[in-house]
């Protein structure tokens, strides 16, 4: 899937290609799970080598056996993207030096996975990501900076505040997430309806 182009901060995908290592970190939610199996595809050598942490897509698309067929070294499901990225964490306790990170699904997931290896001293620059599958958002209310996952429509009511917020292209890598701002700050009550924009 193509994404509209944007403004320099907003993420920019590619697609998901074999590099050199004695280890494969591949981290992947719902569809992303096809981009993993075009990878092997194009290196079969890498399933002895790899560690897959899967979790189901934010709009609960799940992959599941398309991931176990692989036969990777190493495939674990988790339930959710918070355990997923738990996971993620002791996983990295014992990563080597030259270990190759692939990321792959929703834009959620691989802003939060891309945050926590960034955290480990990863530069986001040797960060494989290929976005496939739901285009929902993780946004940031910038008024009281909670987070609302899955957001499908512009505007939205903050899951926190309440507010009516429209949903910049701005994105955090810090906060692996989108910026939220109200909508009618100027002109109170002054809300265009909601349109489905991201699916």
């Amino acid at each position: 899937m193509s994404l509209p182009p944007s403004i320099l901060s907003r993420p920019v995908y590619g697609v998901l290609a074999p590099r050199p290592g004695l280890a494969h970190l591949v981290i992947a939610d719902g569809a992303g799970a096809g981009a993993v199996a075009d990878l092997f595809a194009a290196d079969p050598g890498i399933a002895g080598r790899a560690h897959v942490l899967y979790t189901p897509g934010p709009d609960g698309g799940d992959d599941w056996a398309v991931i176990e067929a692989l036969g990777a070294a190493q495939a674990q499901r988790a339930a959710s993207v918070p355990t997923l990225l738990f996971r993620l964490a002791r996983v990295l306790l014992d990563a080597k030096a030259g270990t190759q990170c692939y990321l792959a699904g929703s834009e959620g997931l691989i802003g939060q996975a891309e945050r926590d290896l960034m955290a480990q001293g990863v530069p986001h620059q040797d960060i494989q990501k290929e976005h496939r599958g739901s285009t929902v958002r993780r946004v940031q209310c910038v008024h009281c900076k909670g987070i609302t996952e899955a957001v499908r429509t512009d505007p939205f009511v903050c899951s926190h505040c309440g507010l009516s917020l429209y949903v910049r292209d701005h994105y955090s890598r810090r906060l692996a997430a989108f910026q939220g701002v109200c909508i009618d700050a100027e002109e109170p009550g002054n809300i265009p309806p909601a349109v489905e924009k991201f699916a």
